[in-house]
Order: structure tokens, then C-alpha cells, then sequence
């Protein structure tokens, strides 16, 4: 049994695996326990190249909350936020617009008690402990209503946890009911896992995931592409992670399919 660290809630199981704390690992974070990085390690086993795809992945999440921010958007709502890392959503969009706002949402404890460390003193910024299965505790929420307008457009970021929800959890309804709430010139921003380039490798990857309380679901692009039902949109459309407004069209690569990730950004009309 290993010791719990001060800041481990009591309430963290530590030899479940999380797949926040796994998405940390693979990223380069320090915020996992030994079972998040054995679930990891096999994973990279099964895909060595997982850890350059979760970098491509939050390279993603950047440039989309660059295009959002510079179309006008200065409220954001990340859900399934993870474990604070370089790159957060309101260093990002505060680089690219003053004053951005932004509401991290996840079910993790260590992600949120992490995250609550991060913006403490931030009185734009909040960390909500929800999850994403019952949207309209998040959109109702106090903390959230303190920092965001609702009725002026904001941006909702669901990247890589859309495909933790299962189909009997209703996500297309999920979705449906948090495009409802936002306001006309609101964006959902979406990435989600996918086996359409690599099937045998990212089976494996799902086959993984069931240690944790949080198993992949995997959806085709013609699967995932009703998540944007109600929304226009933006150009290139539903594409590989890599092939969304690169930095440089040099950084797209041969295979963009690798990256296991189908990606895009649509907006309320």
C-alpha cells in the first residue's frame, strides 16, 4: 500500500486507476499514483507513439481556444478539465483576449483539488467538482453562475471526455441539453477517441480503460459527428486532431490518422 500524499483527498481511492491522472502521466505530469501508471505503461506498450498523441491532442485544445477567443468568445467552460498542465485554458485564452473567464469542471477530486490550488486567488477562474452526466447541475451551479453569463456566448470544451460516457448514459442527449442553455455565437468545442485508423491498438487501449470507473466508449466519425446536431461547423470541419488549423501545415504530417482523434469546433447560430 502506498503512503497517501498530503494532497491526496481522503476520499481517492489510490489503487484505482483515473483516467485524469493517467492523461497527466502521459502528458508529463507528476499528479498519478502507481496504479495510473501501470494502466499508462501498458498502454504505451499497446501504442508507443499514446504519449505524442495526448500531446496532440492538448495542442488541439490550444488552438481552439485561440480561434474561439478570436472570434469574440471571452467565457469558457472546460468539462473533464483534468489535472492542471501547461497550456490551461485561461492562460491560453488570456494570452489571445484580457479578461477571459473560465469554469474547469471534472469529477476527479485530485483533478479539481489541484485545479482550486491553481486559481485560488483568480476571481475569474472557478473549479467545479460535477459530472458531466447530469449537465444541468454544472450549468446551474453557483460557482459557475458567479463567473460566466450564460446568456452572452461562451465556449464549452469537451476534449477527450465525451468518450467516457457510454451510449446508455445518453450523451448525444447530454450535449443537446448543455446547446440548449447557450447562447446564440456559443461554440462547442469537441476531440474524441476513435477506432477508425487503428483498431487493433486502440481496442486495446479501451480494453485498458475498463480498470478505471471511466471506460472508453469509441465512436466513428459517423458516430461522432451528431455531437454537433444544432451547431454550424467551422472549417475544416470533423477532422484528425493534427489537421485542425496546425500552427504550420508542416506540423500535420503524413499521418494524421494516427493520432486516434477525431476533432472539431462548431458554433451556435
Amino acid at each position: 500500500m502506498q503512503r497517501r500524499p498530503d494532497w491526496v483527498p481522503e476520499s481517492v481511492d489510490m489503487e484505482r486507476p483515473s483516467a485524469a491522472r493517467i492523461y497527466d502521466y502521459l502528458l508529463g505530469g507528476s499528479h498519478n499514483f502507481a496504479a495510473d501508471r501501470d494502466v499508462a505503461r501498458k498502454a504505451i506498450a499497446a501504442m508507443p507513439d499514446l504519449p505524442v498523441q495526448a500531446q496532440a491532442n492538448r495542442a488541439f485544445l490550444r488552438r481552439a481556444v485561440q480561434y474561439v477567443a478570436q472570434a469574440g468568445i471571452r467565457q469558457f467552460l472546460d468539462i473533464g478539465s483534468g489535472i492542471p498542465t501547461l497550456g490551461n485554458v485561461h492562460e491560453v485564452g488570456r494570452r489571445a483576449v484580457d479578461g477571459a473567464r473560465v469554469v474547469y469542471v471534472d469529477i476527479d477530486p485530485v483533478a479539481v483539488a489541484h485545479s482550486r490550488a491553481l486559481v485560488s486567488a483568480d476571481d475569474g477562474v472557478t473549479v467545479i467538482q460535477e459530472d458531466l452526466r447530469r449537465p444541468d447541475r454544472i450549468v446551474d451551479h453557483a460557482d459557475l453562475c458567479a463567473v460566466l453569463d450564460l446568456d452572452q456566448p461562451v465556449a464549452v470544451l469537451m476534449v477527450a471526455i465525451l468518450h467516457v460516457i457510454p451510449d446508455t448514459d445518453d450523451p448525444f442527449g447530454i450535449v443537446a441539453r448543455l446547446r440548449d442553455r447557450l447562447a446564440s455565437g456559443s461554440y462547442l468545442v469537441v476531440a474524441h477517441g476513435t477506432d477508425d485508423s487503428r483498431p487493433v491498438e486502440v481496442e486495446e487501449l479501451r480494453r485498458l480503460s475498463e480498470k478505471t470507473a471511466t471506460p472508453m466508449t469509441l465512436r466513428t466519425h459517423a458516430e461522432v459527428a451528431p455531437f454537433f446536431a444544432g451547431f454550424e461547423l467551422v472549417e475544416p470541419g470533423l477532422v484528425w486532431a493534427p489537421q485542425w488549423h496546425p500552427d504550420a501545415a508542416d506540423d500535420i504530417g503524413e499521418h494524421p490518422e494516427r493520432s486516434s482523434n477525431l476533432v472539431g469546433v462548431g458554433r451556435k447560430p
